[in-house]
């Protein structure tokens, strides 16, 4: 089966170049209907990969085998993390394809295949990271992902905004690729290798790390950080989310960012966890103090939102706060909750980002303050976008709940009240925006509630442009089944027995030896946590519905607020500082004693 693994990248990468080639002589159906078949066989092929790596499987591409212990080859590794989440990508890509099927403009110059091309290599580029076994290698899908990604936020050429956007985008992303390269150069000086693996062992046979593992440590999980859009190196993704396309924002939020925490998972686990990586404890701080910032300040922005896809763009950003805590256990048990909570977390998030494409192509706006009341009509997707809030809450029994609840008692102590507080407040603000836009409640808004400083650059999001032709008088029923689906999905990553115990079976797979088992299961705490948050979602978005007042930010958030600036050169002057910041956190290490 191990043969099969390229698969994975190349068939994607193959339906993208049929797709270039003949988009301007095939009719648009069939250009879509070819990018769902070929997303959806590689969905397939994931899945009964990862139901035959009990054992991981491992492929050298080209048959370039090491030889005397060193390799110069690619390797891919398909153990149950890699596979699961390239399983994850491939669905979640199918149904942003699904979702754009004959309802998502095309482009001016008529090419029928150019958007589902770049999706497609965007699948490529994701599954091939979750795959890679040797750090040179996730390099470049790395920035495969990132360069496709760039072109798919700025799709809308002809609006500044969105080339505004994807600049932003490029040039930070950009240049945490150059740090994640900077440090795979370090670590291969130090041990001449690249692949993970035996990275890893070179490291503990040179025993206690030192200046230059340490600055190897820090560059690269500084490049994964990026892409996990954590504080501070989170600015980039409010902007690219306000203008990218519907379909963009499912995966961007949905599973990309994700694949960066993944990522630091994945390198901690693989090549800094032995005696010649950092010691556990300062792994811990770092990431617990960078988790923790995260899930605060994303809930905090996320609240003061009113354009709703920057609204759910900070929802992300305070999740991925929440996944990092779990990780930065450091426990089988904290990997297992963040597994099921990523699965959950990619169905909620995505078919909430659905829901918000529908109201901006029916209404041709996605601020909160405009469409006051406008979408009662859309009692379905009134009810799916309650639902979503309802599993950032945490509500038992959807996947995000399950996941949560496991590494909340993985975490313990004060951190659990951050892992309540924090989707209790996201939930709260998708509530509230339920409850303005589809059922009218609350007084009217008055123009600049909740603007907070008059000239800030966050957008309101009104007057924005459909992504159809024009207007939507009546929303295609694929735009309605793809989030109806993925909700169905997160609900039943919780709901079906067993499927926590196969995802914990799968993560587990991936430790030293396969040796250490974990059972996800509900507990009467977790349950209690959940219901918890989930009543504090719903006690938070009544009284801002009821006093929308609350809305205006207070001396305290406007600061926050304004360094959201919209200029590039704040955010990578913010970037260098998180570097900054990590490399402080991790610098016990090599302090004596």
């Amino acid at each position: 089966m191990h043969h099969l693994l390229p698969l994975l990248v190349a068939v994607p990468l193959l339906g993208a170049a049929l797709l270039a080639a003949g988009g301007r002589v095939v009719p648009r159906f069939v250009a879509e209907s070819v990018a769902c078949a070929v997303s959806a066989g590689t969905a397939a092929l994931a899945v009964v990969l990862l139901t035959h790596s009990s054992e991981p499987l491992t492929e050298w591409v080209g048959g370039w085998e090491p030889v005397d212990g060193h390799s110069v080859g690619i390797v891919l590794i398909g153990d149950g993390p890699g596979l699961g989440m390239a399983a994850l990508v491939s669905v979640l890509t199918l149904a942003a394809l699904a979702y754009s099927w004959r309802s998502f403009d095309a482009p001016p110059h008529g090419h029928a295949g150019a958007f589902p091309a770049l999706v497609l290599v965007f699948q490529a580029g994701m599954s091939g990271f979750a795959i890679a076994g040797d750090l040179f290698n996730a390099f470049v899908w790395f920035e495969l992902m990132s360069v496709v990604a760039y072109a798919l936020t700025g799709h809308r050429v002809e609006e500044a905004r969105a080339v505004q956007g994807a600049l932003t985008f490029a040039v930070v992303n950009s240049l945490g690729a150059y740090t994640l390269l900077m440090g795979i150069a370090l670590l291969y000086a130090r041990t001449g290798e690249l692949a993970m693996a035996e990275i890893g062992r070179a490291l503990d046979t040179h025993g206690p790390p030192d200046a230059l593992i340490l600055a190897g440590f820090v560059l690269v999980l500084t490049g994964l950080l990026v892409k996990a859009a954590a504080v501070p190196f989170h600015f980039w993704l409010p902007d690219a989310h306000a203008v990218a396309p519907t379909p963009v924002c499912m995966l961007l939020s949905g599973v990309m960012v994700e694949l960066g925490v993944f990522g630091v998972w994945r390198v901690h686990d693989t090549v800094f966890s032995g005696p010649g990586g950092l010691p556990a404890t300062d792994v811990e701080r770092a990431l617990t103090v960078l988790g923790a910032l995260t899930a605060a300040i994303g809930a905090a922005m996320c609240w003061y939102q009113r354009h709703i896809k920057r609204l759910l763009a900070y929802s992300t950003i305070a999740h991925t706060g929440l996944f990092l805590l779990g990780v930065g256990t450091l426990t089988p048990e904290g990997d297992d909750g963040i597994a099921l909570y990523l699965v959950g977390h990619a169905g909620v998030k995505a078919a909430l980002f659905a829901c918000a494409g529908i109201l901006l192509d029916r209404y041709g706006s996605v601020d909160e303050h405009v469409l006051y009341g406008r979408a009662r009509p859309l009692r379905g997707v009134a009810v799916m976008v309650a639902v979503g809030a309802l599993g950032l809450a945490g509500l038992p029994p959807f996947g995000t709940a399950l996941g949560k609840s496991v590494a909340e008692e993985a975490v313990g102590g004060p951190l659990t009240v951050l892992y309540v507080l924090a989707s209790a407040v996201t939930a709260a603000a998708v509530l509230r925006v339920a409850a303005r836009v589809f059922l009218g409640l609350g007084p009217r808004p008055r123009d600049g509630d909740g603007e907070g400083a008059p000239d800030a650059y966050e957008t309101t999001g009104s007057g924005e442009e459909p992504e159809t032709r024009q207007r939507l008088g009546r929303v295609p029923d694929t735009m309605t089944a793809v989030p109806a689906l993925l909700l169905a999905g997160a609900l039943a990553a919780g709901a079906v027995p067993g499927f926590g115990d196969a995802v914990a079976h799968a993560t587990s797979g991936a430790t030293t030896a396969g040796l250490v088992r974990t059972s996800v299961h509900w507990t009467w705490h977790g349950v209690g946590l959940g219901l918890l948050s989930t009543l504090l979602a719903v006690g938070l978005a009544a009284v801002a519905v009821t006093r929308p007042g609350l809305l205006t930010a207070p001396g305290w958030a406007l600061p926050l607020r304004r360094l959201q600036s919209g200029h590039v050169g704040d955010y990578v002057a913010w970037l260098l500082v998180g570097t900054t910041v990590l490399g402080v956190l991790a610098l016990p290490a090599l302090l004596p004693g």
